[in-house]
């Protein structure tokens, strides 16, 4: 699974302008799962990511997690990190989960990152999403399973 996570101030998402998920501190979380992805590689991104210390201590280091912070995540459906952009200038997407299978392993991260205890808000799956954030720092993290 792909992931790129930010530490926001704050961040959002709505669907036909309504807004379905916001949040305020916290991470706003893109995921895109990949072909051949599975629960565990979910699980094993939210383990990472709930971990991840990318947040200011006292002394303004980047010591603390999210959980540390009493932060809350954003996670937003991104098909679009599958992006293959190697040949030509239209990026394919051919290795992106199926839609089916896709939407399963985002909804399965997003209750993984809440049994670790975080506060979770998505968006909705295939959606035509307006996504809004207060990027901090900014800090901004590409995550990938297989890598």
């Amino acid at each position: 699974m792909r992931a790129l996570v930010q530490r926001v101030s704050a961040a959002s998402v709505a669907v036909d302008g309504a807004v379905l998920g916001e949040i305020g501190p916290g991470l706003m979380v893109l995921v895109c799962a990949m072909q051949g992805d599975d629960e565990a590689a979910s699980t094993k991104l939210a383990e990472k990511i709930s971990k991840l210390r990318i947040f200011r201590d006292d002394e303004g280091r980047m010591n603390r997690s999210v959980a540390d912070i009493g932060g809350a995540a954003l996670v937003v459906s991104q098909f679009t990190l599958a992006a293959d952009t190697s040949r030509g200038n239209r990026p394919g997407f051919s290795t992106a989960a199926a839609p089916d299978e896709g939407e399963r392993l985002y909804l399965h991260f997003a209750g993984e990152l809440a049994r670790l205890g975080l506060p979770v808000a998505t968006g909705r799956f295939g959606a035509d999403m307006a996504v809004t954030l207060t990027n901090d720092g900014p800090v901004t993290i590409w995550m990938d399973t297989d890598a």
